[in-house]
Order: structure tokens, then C-alpha cells, then sequence
């Protein structure tokens, strides 16, 4: 963003007597004010309209009794996503596009689809609002999130075509000190992470037919082999990777390209992004995840396995 200099009339020529030289003419501050005005006045629009289209959403939903599927149907309906959308297997080159698996979910679930983001970029909510707008972004909020983190969950809301739902734990951080004590975290992260991740987002999707994640082969060992589509069984709907093939540069480019709202923590040294207290930064030949529960023989939350 460029800056803009406006005079505040202090200086070496404010206030000079009658018949001393001018020094150069002070912009005139409305002339420059009122772009800056003009162009707030259409972010304010802009948000509203946005609020108005949620609204109108949510209404529209309100008025409706879907039927979420059984287990059973939803089973097959994975099964049948994985024929048709994965090729020859993961990673190979008959693979559906990021495009094509979520243009296949949004026909086989549509609003019965919800995105879930931890909010490190925006690539995957913009990809699928673009084919369903105001799809439901499901975002964790653990209440130990970088404030980074939380900015970027407004700027998604702000920006996005999307409805930013925050999933939250039952119980506060104090709450939860006080009934386990301060900082579960360092002394049991698997019990911390259940609590304040995994058990709440399961009772959020326990309203849907389907979710589309973020997850990426190129995470971790033990993301290699994400399917495009597959069941899952832990939380009993259809789980959707749309972008498992991509790699950071692919992510990257994309961002860039559609000048998309990215987590500013990383660029400074955080390629994976968690709750503060257990995310470190990461040097540079380390992997991208080792900053993830440094110490601890931990390398997922729970979400994901």
C-alpha cells in the first residue's frame, strides 16, 4: 500500500507574519480525502450486502427440513466419488481437477456441504464459494489462536462469499483451567486438542452431509495418500480434499494470482499454523510441520485422523 502524505499545517511556514515569502501551497486535504472516503463508503456497501445475502441465506435455510442421508447412503456416495473422481489413485494423472471434485460435491450435497478452515489461507473457501456461494467456513476457534489467525478470519468474512461459522469448545479457557488446570496443553496436548478441536467440529458436522478440507499430500508423511474423496469415519460423513495434489507453490501461485487473504504468520516463519501456545516458528531444511507440538511425539490435532 502506497502512503499518503497529507500536511497537518505545522511546519516552518505555518503561522508567518503578514508579507513573509509563502512556502509551497498545502494540498488541498479534501481533494485528497475524498478518494479515501469514496473508496470506504464502497467497503462499508460492500460488507452490508454481503451481511444481507447471509441473512437471506440463513433465512432460506431456516425454512427448510433436509434429510440428511443415512450412514449407509452417504457411504456409497463416497465410494462412488472415489470412482469417479480419482483415477488411477492418488496422485496420479487422470486425477480430477480442485475444480471438478468440488463442481461433483457441490451437485451430490449442496448446502448439505461445509468447509472447514484453520484459517492459514482462504485458497479453499474461495474455491468452493466461487460454485456455491455462502457455503458454510467452519473455523475452530480454539480460544489459543495467534491474533494473526483471528485477523485473518476477518478479513475471509470480510472479502469471501462465505458464511464464517465459528466452532467453538463448550467449555472457555478458564473454564477449562479451572476444571483441569492452567495450561492442559503442556501436560496433556492430546486431551487439549480433543477438547478444544476434534469434539467440537464433530458435533458442527454432525448438521451436514459432507466436508471439504484443506488437507494436502504434500503436508506429511502421513497425509501421502489422501484420496480426493473417501468416507469418514470418525465423524460419519463424506470427507472431500479437493486440493490434495497441490503443492505449497501451487497454493502460493493461486493465492497470488487471485489476490486471495493468506495468514501473515506465513511469512514469518510458520508454513503450519496452530494454536499459539503449541506452534513454534520453523528454520529453514526443517519441516514444514515441525513446528507443530515441538517436543511431543504428536504430528496431528485429531481432525484428520
Amino acid at each position: 500500500m502506497t502512503a499518503v502524505s497529507v500536511s497537518l499545517g505545522v511546519g516552518p511556514n505555518a503561522g508567518s507574519a503578514p508579507g513573509t515569502p509563502a512556502g509551497p501551497a498545502a494540498p488541498d486535504r479534501s481533494a485528497l480525502a475524498s478518494p479515501l472516503v469514496g473508496a470506504a463508503a464502497e467497503a462499508r456497501e460492500r460488507a452490508a450486502a454481503r451481511e444481507r445475502a447471509r441473512a437471506e441465506r440463513r433465512a432460506r435455510l431456516a425454512g427448510v427440513t433436509r434429510r440428511r442421508r443415512s450412514d449407509a447412503e452417504l457411504w456409497e456416495v463416497a465410494r462412488r466419488g472415489q470412482e469417479e473422481l480419482g483415477g488411477s489413485g492418488p496422485g496420479s494423472a487422470d486425477e480430477a481437477t480442485a475444480e471438478e471434485v468440488i463442481a461433483w460435491a457441490v451437485r451430490e450435497f449442496g448446502d448439505g456441504l461445509a468447509v472447514a478452515s484453520s484459517m492459514t489461507d482462504s485458497v479453499l473457501s474461495y474455491l468452493v464459494s466461487r460454485q456455491l456461494r455462502w457455503v458454510d467456513v467452519l473455523f475452530g476457534d480454539t480460544g489459543y489462536h495467534f491474533a494473526e489467525t483471528l485477523g485473518t478470519r476477518a478479513a475471509v468474512e470480510h472479502e469471501l462469499d462465505v458464511t464464517v461459522v465459528d466452532v467453538r469448545p463448550r467449555l472457555t479457557v478458564a473454564q477449562q483451567d479451572a476444571v483441569h488446570g492452567p495450561d492442559l496443553f503442556e501436560r496433556d496436548a492430546e486431551s487439549c486438542c480433543r477438547m478444544r478441536k476434534v469434539e467440537p467440529m464433530r458435533e458442527a458436522l454432525a448438521g451436514y452431509e459432507a466436508w471439504a478440507t484443506g488437507l494436502r499430500r504434500g503436508d506429511s508423511a502421513t497425509r501421502r495418500h489422501a484420496p480426493l474423496v473417501t468416507w469418514d469415519s470418525s465423524n460419519n460423513l463424506v470427507k472431500i480434499n479437493p486440493i490434495a495434489a497441490w503443492s505449497d507453490d501451487d497454493l502460493v501461485s493461486f493465492a497470488l494470482r487471485h489476490r486471495l487473504v493468506v495468514n501473515p504468520l506465513l511469512n514469518d516463519g510458520y508454513p503450519s499454523i496452530g494454536c499459539a501456545p503449541c506452534t513454534r516458528r520453523v528454520a529453514p531444511g526443517e519441516d514444514p510441520r515441525a513446528g507443530r507440538w515441538a517436543g511431543l511425539d504428536k504430528v496431528e490435532c485429531g481432525l484428520h485422523v
